[in-house]
C-alpha cells in the first residue's frame, strides 16, 4: 500500500533527471505515471534517458507506467497527452509540470525562436495542462498541481556573480512567471480542494541538462540528489490540498519542515 494508491499523475520531462526520478517516486508510492517527453529512441537526444526507458523501470519494478510522447511547445500536443493518459490510466489527480527547454544567452544576442520555445515549454505548457486537467479534477473532487521552478526565478543581487552573467535572464523570467502562476491558481482553485505549488531544488541537482550547461558536475559536493526533489514532490502531491497550497517551496526547506507521510 501506497500513499498514491490508485492515483494517476502524469509526469513531463520524465525521460531523465528530476521528472525521471518523481515520476518513479510517485509510482512506488502506487501512482499510476504517464511518463510524458519527447524522448523515446536512444541516439534521438544529446542527453541519456528516454521516456520507454523511464516507463521500464516503473514497470520492472511493479508499477503502473504509460510512456507518451509529448512535444510540450505545441498545443495539440499537450491536448494529446492529457487525453491519452486519461484513457490509458484514468482522468489525472496529479499534474507534474517539469518539462523545459533552456538556452543560457544574453538579452542582447537571444534570437525570437528560441525566446518564444521556451515560454512555450515553461510557461504556456504548464498553463495549457493545468486548463486541461482542470475539469477532471473538479469532478473527483480534489487534485494535485505541481510547477517545477528553480531559484533563477529569484532577483539577482549585485553586484552580480559570475553566473549570473552567464545569460540566465530568459531562463529565470520563465521561471518567475511558472511562480506567480502557481501560486495565483492555487487561490483560483483553494475550494475546489485543489493544491497548486512550485517546486525549486534548494541546490542545483546534478542532471544531463545541467551538467551540460556548466551548472554543476556529477561530483560537485554542493548539489542534491534528484531523490530529494522527488521526495519534496511527494509531499507536496500528497498532503490534503488545503493545508499545502499556494507554495513557492525549496527542497530540502520543505522536507524539513512536512514530515514524511505516512
Amino acid at each position: 500500500m501506497g500513499i498514491l494508491d490508485g492515483k494517476v499523475a502524469i509526469v513531463t520531462g520524465a525521460s531523465r533527471g528530476i521528472g525521471a526520478e518523481i515520476a518513479r517516486r510517485f509510482a512506488r508510492e502506487g501512482a499510476a505515471v504517464a511518463v510524458a517527453a519527447r524522448t523515446t529512441d536512444f541516439g534521438t537526444s544529446p542527453f541519456p534517458g528516454t521516456i520507454d526507458e523511464t516507463a521500464g523501470q516503473i514497470r520492472a519494478a511493479g508499477g503502473t507506467a504509460a510512456a507518451i510522447r509529448a512535444d510540450l511547445s505545441k498545443p495539440e500536443d499537450r491536448e494529446r497527452l492529457v487525453a491519452e493518459a486519461s484513457q490509458q490510466l484514468g482522468p489525472p489527480d496529479i499534474l507534474v509540470s517539469n518539462a523545459a527547454v533552456t538556452y543560457f544567452t544574453p538579452v542582447a544576442d537571444f534570437t525570437a525562436r528560441r525566446f518564444q520555445l521556451m515560454f512555450d515549454v515553461q510557461v504556456e505548457g504548464p498553463f495549457h495542462l493545468a486548463q486541461l486537467v482542470l475539469p477532471g479534477m473538479r469532478e473527483k473532487g480534489r487534485g494535485w498541481i505541481l510547477n517545477i521552478s528553480s531559484v533563477a526565478a529569484r532577483h539577482p543581487a549585485f553586484p552580480p556573480t559570475q553566473r549570473a552573467r552567464l545569460g540566465g535572464t530568459v531562463y529565470g523570467m520563465c521561471k518567475a512567471a511558472l511562480e506567480r502562476f502557481s501560486t495565483g491558481l492555487a487561490a483560483e482553485l483553494y475550494d475546489d480542494d485543489i493544491a497548486v505549488n512550485a517546486l525549486s531544488p534548494t541546490r542545483v541537482v546534478p542532471t544531463p541538462g545541467t551538467i551540460f550547461h556548466h551548472l554543476t558536475s556529477q561530483d560537485d559536493p554542493n548539489s542534491e540528489p534528484p531523490s530529494v526533489m522527488a521526495e519534496a514532490a511527494l509531499r507536496l502531491c500528497s498532503a490534503e490540498p488545503k493545508t499545502l497550497t499556494g507554495r513557492i517551496a525549496y527542497s530540502q526547506e520543505l522536507l524539513a519542515e512536512q514530515p514524511a507521510p505516512r
